[in-house]
């Protein structure tokens, strides 16, 4: 009988150490299956504004490091992009771009104009690479050298297409391992896009748009503009450090700018002070108060300090802008008329303004670079 009453309370506890774990597996295959949701609009705006600002972080920092290129010989002017890679002034593009040319410049992204040299360029690879001794110190864009890219992948490629610099089209990589012969020149295991190339994209970068880092170099499209193809950087690499590392610049050859100030006219001046202008403006929307300073002429400068400068914009939030007109004066000298409209914080307050603005950015030529030299205040107005 004392056995009996013994075993009772074993098979009791046995009973409730089968049901709890039987119960707690329940839940735990039950909680599994389910998904969870979380409804919360903050959260929700946080990662939209988080994707926004770092596409438009990486774009911009991309612009930076690209330049448009003019390739000029007696019978004709070439253009087509390219993008700064090391710290010796080096760029890289395609080897059709700078064939035959007599002499080349580089437009930079703040508009900066600078003769460049040839230090390599392939024979059936379309690839090249030019330098340019202005831009050395400068760090260039990241390279992904690793492995190859994948078919979903999503790119950005930047070029100037059409003379339309720092032009930004976004895709996927659509296709790989395509070969082909355009012009004497062999495509093997090239990048298929559909991000479109076309008339001056070619050199430009094709970047990853999850790192940031180049992948390719955009070099042709098909003549509807849908397709493109870009070069893997990781198969060309090789040959672009060799040339980098064996060139010296004292066997170069670089032409004087002063021609290609001389011969240009109104309307290209008239374009470029309007890029300057945008360029000036989006540096401020991104926050890059580094580069919209740089775009300030002497007199400008000498009369603002950085510190200060960055202290008149800290607290705008937005900016939009709105083109009116650009004048051509004396000497190479333009007039842009802007509307614009900041948005801004108020210093210890909690609200925010916005000031609707009309300036006149007065551009011209400082040491043969193109410089904001005076920015008027035409109207103000306050909301």
């Amino acid at each position: 009988m004392l056995q009996k009453k013994k075993k009772f309370p074993i098979i009791v506890s046995i009973i409730i150490s089968v049901v709890g774990i039987a119960s707690l597996l329940f839940m735990y295959f039950s909680w599994q299956s389910e998904n969870v949701l979380i409804n919360n609009p903050i959260i929700k705006k946080v990662q939209s504004e988080s994707e926004t600002v770092n596409l438009k972080t990486i774009v911009h920092e991309a612009e930076k490091n690209v330049v448009q290129i003019e390739a000029k010989n007696e019978y004709q002017t070439l253009t087509g992009s390219g993008f700064l890679y090391n710290e010796k002034g080096d760029i890289i593009t395609n080897a059709h771009v700078i064939q035959n040319a007599e002499t080349i410049y580089v437009r930079t992204a703040n508009a900066r104009v600078y003769p460049a040299a040839v230090i390599g360029i392939g024979d059936k690879t379309d690839i090249a690479v030019i330098r340019v001794p202005q831009l050395a110190g400068m760090s260039g864009l990241a390279m992904d050298t690793d492995a190859l890219a994948e078919i979903g992948d999503e790119v950005i490629a930047l070029g100037s297409p059409h003379g339309f610099q720092n032009t930004v089209t976004l895709g996927i990589i659509s296709g790989s391992e395509r070969n082909f012969t355009v012009d004497g020149y062999d495509y093997n295991n090239a990048y298929q896009i559909s991000a479109p190339i076309t008339h001056g994209n070619s050199g430009g970068p094709l970047i990853n748009r999850n790192t940031g880092k180049v992948i390719g170099i955009n070099s042709v499209g098909t003549e509807d503009g849908t397709i493109g193809f870009s070069i893997p950087i990781i198969d060309v690499i090789q040959d672009i450090e060799t040339w980098s590392n064996e060139a010296q610049n004292s066997q170069l050859t670089f032409t004087s700018t002063e021609d290609l100030m001389n011969s240009i006219d109104p309307e290209e001046i008239m374009q470029d002070a309007e890029y300057v202008m945008e360029y000036f403006l989006d540096s401020i929307i991104i926050r890059d108060y580094v580069a919209a300073y740089s775009l300030l002429g002497d007199s400008l400068q000498s009369t603002n300090s950085y510190s200060s400068f960055r202290e008149d914009y800290i607290q705008v939030l937005d900016v939009e802008y709105t083109h009116q007109s650009t004048l051509i004066g004396d000497n190479n000298h333009a007039s842009v008329l802007v509307d614009i409209v900041l948005t801004k914080n108020q210093p210890n307050e909690e609200e925010q303004i916005k000031e609707n603005i009309q300036y006149k950015f007065n551009i011209g030529y400082e040491n043969d670079q193109l410089k904001i030299i005076g920015i008027d205040y035409v109207n103000n107005t306050n909301e």
